[in-house]
């Protein structure tokens, strides 16, 4: 498989670069671009068969380069922000990394992009969001030892991710262990009810009990149940995304 990665910031487009070698040596990036009009110029005369595409580009977002040429390509968008979310998924986005992201995260949307090629006979990627994700999750899969269960998500406080382990936490303090990804669950979630605040935790708008301000605009937050002997802080990088979710 083929890959391009269009992203301005050269230690992340290394790193990233990186991390698809070691993920899989097969992979051949045959680039890095750090602007739309760099990216235009290129599709002009190749292809490729997957993008990895930083939202913010030096020259504009890059969502202006879909205006410009055709892409057939599926896109792994990165960014900081989540704000973007729909507008990347109608943009052949197949799946959306949150900065700062780590190499289970890329391979969690490589797994993902696998899935839905051995799916489709003709190796189309679907253009309909919910094709592509599912519609949004109402309920999770659980396992108490031989025991299998389902939570509903109104019963969710928070998700915690934990060494290699995701956890889901309910309202009334259960804790549960799902076999999943914080990145490939969180586009599977209501977005009115949850947030994903940093890089171990996704909440529940209603397992807030109190929020503080801190420093270089980050909030600090105090949820119930509260997680024993971590503190919980939106990063700097979505604080603003964070308060416009909690204006709705």
């Amino acid at each position: 498989m083929t890959v391009l990665i269009i992203e301005d910031e050269e230690l992340a487009a290394t790193t990233l670069q990186n991390m698809l070698k070691h993920i899989d040596p097969k992979l051949q990036v045959l680039g890095i671009l750090g602007t739309i009009e760099d990216a235009v110029n290129w599709f002009k005369s190749n292809t490729v068969d997957l993008l990895f595409m930083d939202v913010h580009l030096g020259d504009g977002e890059s969502f202006q380069i879909f205006k410009e040429v055709v892409i057939n390509s599926p896109v792994i968008f990165t960014t900081a922000y989540d704000q973007y979310t729909l507008k990347a998924f109608k943009n052949q986005g197949i799946d959306y990394l949150l900065k700062p992201f780590d190499e289970d995260d890329v391979r969690a949307a490589l797994t993902k992009l696998n899935g839905i090629l051995k799916t489709k006979e003709s190796n189309v990627l679907p253009q309909k969001i919910d094709e592509l994700f599912g519609k949004t999750r109402n309920r999770f899969m659980v396992k108490v030892g031989k025991l299998i269960k389902t939570v509903a998500a109104d019963e969710v406080a928070y998700f915690m991710a934990e060494d290699k382990y995701l956890f889901l936490v309910t309202k009334d303090q259960k804790n549960y262990i799902i076999e999943e990804t914080i990145s490939s669950l969180e586009p599977n979630l209501n977005a009115t009810d949850f947030f994903r605040i940093n890089r171990k935790f996704i909440i529940h708008i209603n397992s807030i009990k109190e929020m503080y301000k801190l420093s270089r605009n980050r909030v600090r937050i105090i949820l119930s149940p509260k997680p024993a002997d971590v503190e919980v802080v939106v990063s700097e990088e979505r604080a603003e995304a964070f308060k416009n979710w909690l204006n709705q």
